[in-house]
């Protein structure tokens, strides 16, 4: 038996009724005096710009790019980051402390990536680079091989000479 609601290829549509949407007055006050005028307001233009800035909130919020910092501030992060990346890797793995200064690491090395790396300014400088090469290595060995995992000696000498040239070049200003 078939439902009533239910539409089938033998029933015939039906003409929907024509919606009028009702408007509801608002009162205006003035410094005057008070004034009434009936302003049409619909739910659903209501709740499609609700929607909207729900999801596309950069059309009422400008989005503005954010900005690193100064050339100071880069160099005293990346000095920090450094002395991290080499205490880290110098680490015996048998110190109980190597999981959480490697955990510390990648941390450090994430936020410092997530903050230099759409730097416009900072993209051709070498520093930047070889620091940017030298930890994605330590990131991706930790992730591949687990936080007490020892870096293997060519891995850890192509890393330190990539810190030791991006350290070089942060005093000689690039």
């Amino acid at each position: 038996m078939a439902s009533p609601t239910l539409v089938t290829p033998t029933s015939q549509p039906k003409p929907l009724s024509s919606f009028k949407p009702k408007s509801l007055p608002i009162t205006a006050s003035s410094t005057t005096g008070t004034g009434s005028s009936t302003v049409p307001f619909r739910r659903r233009e209501f709740l499609s710009l609700v929607a909207a800035g729900s999801v596309f909130p950069a059309l009422i919020f400008p989005i503005r790019p954010a900005l690193a910092g100064s050339d100071d501030e880069y160099v005293k992060e990346t000095e920090e980051v450094i002395s991290k990346v080499r205490n880290t890797i110098s680490m015996d793995k048998k110190d109980p402390n190597v999981a959480a200064a490697v955990t510390e690491l990648r941390e450090t090395s994430n936020s410092w990536v997530a903050k230099y790396r759409r730097e416009k300014s900072l993209l051709g400088r070498v520093s930047f680079r070889d620091m940017y090469s030298a930890l994605n290595a330590v990131s991706g060995h930790y992730i591949s091989f687990g936080p007490t995992a020892p870096i293997p000696a060519k891995r850890k000498a192509r890393i330190l000479e990539e810190v030791e040239t991006a350290e070089k070049a942060l005093l000689r200003g690039r």
